[in-house]
């Protein structure tokens, strides 16, 4: 339970990253920034890896560039969901998204909440 919420916290984080960097992505308050972040971890954890398997014979022949896409468009579908988290079209999607992936990859590289505390 401590890793979800953890979890939430670097989705979080993350979207308040890509809302200051992306001029085209907008939250209106903290509570919207909760929900949205929430709905984003929602959607890559359970409807992502159905349309990764469906589109991957398209995400073989470019060599995983595709994925960018389909992240953009669960970016784009999360903005759908969430009243008060607009995004202003693709382009704003796809480097929302893009930045939400790096930001959230590194912080999970820092607080790690699946990490063993044993050293070696």
């Amino acid at each position: 339970m401590k890793g979800f919420f953890v979890r939430w916290l670097i989705h979080g984080l993350s979207l308040v990253v890509v809302v200051n960097i992306i001029a085209g992505i907008r939250v209106d308050n903290w509570q919207t920034t909760a929900i949205a972040a929430l709905v984003l971890g929602l959607l890559n954890a359970f409807l992502r890896p159905i349309l990764l398997l469906f589109t991957l014979p398209i995400n073989v022949l470019t060599l995983g560039l595709f994925t960018l896409f389909i992240n953009a468009g669960l970016f784009s579908l999360a903005s759908w969901l969430v009243k008060g988290f607009s995004v202003a079209g693709f382009w704003n999607a796809f480097f929302g998204a893009l930045v939400f992936s790096i930001t959230s990859g590194l912080l999970n590289l820092i607080f790690n909440p699946d990490r063993d505390n044993k050293r070696l």
